[in-house]
């Protein structure tokens, strides 16, 4: 069987100028990066006649995954290259890829098999080096930040209460925790900190949902950099840090233009992680494909309790956003594993356990569809260990539930493999749907949390430490802050914050140990459980793995 990378090499991409040519966008709004990729303006900013007819926003998201990832994005790229075989202009929306899990747990993030976008090597290594410019910008007002404490202090910003943290595109546990500014007084002042990774940075996050290069400068500046002694916050705008840090993301705030192995234009734009960040693409990408396309295909990260929620509470409320239909992807391994298989045994046929594990499934589409209001199809990512016994098992469960479910075989026949799918999905976007946010601006942050927490999770109680309830009482002060929306940072494997709590528990307690000021993204974010913002690396890395070779191809790239 071949690897992703084999075909992604094996494939001969268009001209990014056919790809230009397709969209309809004139040549002095794109700015080449080499022969098969592109920068392009905002959708605000392009010109020629409005779409005749609003595009449709299909929402792509997933039951909670097991270890190893279930083909979310190779779903979404094998969706838009079906919804363009029957017919339909479809763009793609997705994230960039962050070098971390690239070298870590699972190699590359680009799609699989004959759903691939590509240049699959160069969108997961460097690409056009957004995730670069992303870390410096971050790491420039962390630099500003102790140098004016180092040159004086005027501000009487207090060394034990700086709130930037430095950020690396790397999982590196190492980083998490470190004491700087040590061996005398001409190297700053002693303070400890940490890095996180750039996935989950402010940065990345604010680039994300700001709407132009004004909107983000406006953002950058609002970033808190620490807080005086008095406990008053010190923002990158009185650090007069934000237009230099704006500079260096200029270029990236372009979204990157490039095409699935069948041609299919795909955004791609963005990298916030779904368990320690929102998880979406950034908000600039999605209203360009939606302005290029009939149909914008965009993905939100890990299961629907995650980047669907964040997707939908924070990006949509910001952006004036409402999907047309969501796209729910389930595996039968995936399901088996919510029903206590074990991930070496996934391969195995368990229709009992299948059963057990299909009550995660129903519980994402229930959220949807009752806290949402959303229409809903279920798409059942086909492996080839699924057998005929267990497919049958999840289609008779989404009939009981009144759920539309078709199988993608996106992974081994490209967009042929999904033109059920597609067509499926393009009759669920003509249908009504009542959007509606899991919880109003006007309420106080902590109940925002508890909304989510109640609703989304099923959690029973919610348990605050002391110092972040403290926190959300005292940002709650603040008339802006107090209506942003929450974003919470837990584990992608359960709806609680429990790892090992799977399937659709009910009557368990979350806890939420922290809470962080995101001013410039424009929301609150809440640690719960154990989730850190710096990943380590696993035993064995997906990076002893990958080579170059004395002609230059890259392998092991998954």
């Amino acid at each position: 069987m071949k690897t992703d990378i084999q075909i992604a090499q094996e494939a001969q991409p268009l001209p990014i100028q056919h790809i230009v040519h397709k969209l309809g966008l004139p040549e002095e709004r794109v700015e080449p990066y080499g022969k098969y990729a592109a920068k392009v303006l905002p959708a605000a900013e392009l010109s020629g006649p409005p779409p005749t007819k609003p595009a449709k926003l299909i929402l792509v998201t997933a039951i909670n995954p097991t270890p190893a990832g279930e083909g979310k994005t190779t779903v979404s790229v094998g969706l838009a290259d079906g919804l363009r075989k029957i017919g339909k202009k479809a763009v793609l929306a997705l994230r960039e890829p962050s070098l971390g899990p690239v070298f870590g747990v699972k190699g590359g993030a680009a799609g699989g098999g004959y759903a691939q976008i590509v240049p699959m090597e160069d969108i997961n290594l460097h690409f056009t080096g957004d995730l670069h410019a992303i870390t410096a910008a971050n790491n420039l007002l962390a630099a500003m930040t102790d140098n004016h404490i180092k040159q004086g202090n005027i501000l009487g910003l207090d060394p034990r209460r700086v709130a930037i943290r430095r950020c690396l595109d790397m999982n590196d546990r190492q980083l998490r925790f470190a004491v700087t500014g040590l061996n005398g007084a001409v190297n700053g002042v002693p303070r400890e900190e940490g890095f996180d990774i750039t996935a989950a940075s402010e940065v990345m996050a604010t680039l994300c949902l700001a709407s132009n290069i004004a909107d983000l400068k406006a953002r950058l500046g609002r970033i808190v950099a620490g807080y005086t002694y008095a406990g008053e916050p010190i923002t990158a705008a009185q650090l007069n840090a934000q237009g230099a840090m704006c500079a260096l993301l200029y270029k990236a705030v372009h979204p990157n233009l490039v095409q699935t192995l069948e041609g299919t234009p795909a955004l791609v734009h963005g990298g916030p992680f779904a368990n320690i960040a929102h998880g979406c693409n950034s908000v600039i990408a999605t209203k360009a494909a939606l302005t290029l396309g009939d149909y914008c295909v965009t993905e939100a990260g890990f299961g629907a309790d995650l980047g669907a929620e964040k997707f939908l509470d924070i990006k949509c409320r910001m952006a004036g956003l409402a999907p047309d239909c969501v796209v729910l992807v389930a595996t039968v391994r995936a399901l088996k594993y919510h029903g206590g298989v074990v991930k070496a045994e996934l391969s195995t046929e368990n229709l009992t356990a299948l059963q057990t594990g299909l009550a995660n499934l129903g519980r994402h589409i229930e959220n949807l569809r009752s806290v949402y209001g959303l229409n809903v199809v279920v798409a059942i990512n086909r492996f080839s260990a699924d057998t005929d016994a267990e497919l049958a098992l999840v289609r008779e469960y989404c009939g009981q539930a009144d759920a539309p479910v078709e199988i993608c075989e996106g992974w081994g026949k490209g967009g042929a493999g999904v033109t059920d799918l597609a067509a499926l999905v393009d009759k669920t976007c003509d249908k009504p749907c009542d959007f509606h946010f899991s919880y109003g601006d006007d309420l106080p942050l902590e109940e925002k949390i508890c909304a989510v927490a109640t609703k989304i999770y099923h959690a029973a109680d919610v348990s605050f430490a002391p110092a972040a309830l403290a926190e959300l009482r005292r940002l709650d002060k603040d008339a802006d802050v107090a209506r942003y929306p929450v974003c919470i940072a837990k584990t992608q494997y359960s709806f609680s914050d429990n790892p090992k709590l799977l399937g659709a528990p009910d009557g368990f307690t979350v806890h939420i140990r922290g809470v962080r000021l995101s001013a410039g993204a424009g929301f609150v974010v809440a640690y719960m459980g154990d989730i850190i913002t710096m990943p380590g690396l696993p035993p064995r890395p997906a990076a002893e793995s990958i080579d170059v070779l004395d002609d230059g191809t890259i392998v092991g790239l998954f």
